[in-house]
């Protein structure tokens, strides 16, 4: 019973740390550790459309990292910060979990102020080969503009599907 538990403690740390060295990464400009933050398979829905795959992950993010480093300064011009991380187990190697998003951004001049969004991270979690990954992860928005998804890790959580077959 106690081994169970701490694999179980192991398990949920492995996961949250997946969302935060997420945030690091994408923050630092770091796209190939980022990348494989992910399953080969994985989708991502990042509000800026469906990525499927390390590759086209990397390059949506990429491109979403370029459109804000308006002071060409290479890493940091935004901060994600997530926090509030729920995880639901499904079974064994699979799980689903929400985290808060807050994001700011961190250009030198003061047009606006420093808030992008608020929002929600809705992710499926798998364990392959003794290491977690993110299989699907959706991106719920609640503010300026609502584009949220919605549900609940372990039961009703909505993330994004797989392209159809051509």
């Amino acid at each position: 019973m106690i081994d169970l538990d701490i694999q179980r403690m192991a398990d949920l740390e492995a996961i949250r740390s997946l969302r935060i060295r997420y945030s690091h990464y994408l923050d630092g400009n770091h796209m190939d550790e980022l990348a494989a933050l992910f399953a080969p398979d994985a989708l991502c829905d990042a509000g800026r459309g469906l990525w499927q795959g390390r590759e086209q992950i990397r390059a949506g993010l990429s491109a979403a990292f370029e459109a804000y480093d308006h002071d060409v300064e290479g890493s940091y011009p935004f901060l994600h910060a997530v926090t509030n991380h729920w995880i639901e187990f499904l079974d064994a190697d699979t799980a689903q979990g929400r985290c808060y998003l807050i994001d700011l951004e961190t250009m030198s001049k003061r047009e606006r102020d420093p808030w992008l969004l608020l929002g929600s991270y809705a992710d499926e979690y798998r364990r392959v080969d003794g290491r977690w990954f993110i299989t699907r992860t959706r991106l719920d928005i609640f503010w300026p503009e609502r584009q949220a998804g919605g549900g609940l890790p372990g039961r009703d959580l909505i993330l994004p599907e797989a392209y159809p077959a051509s």
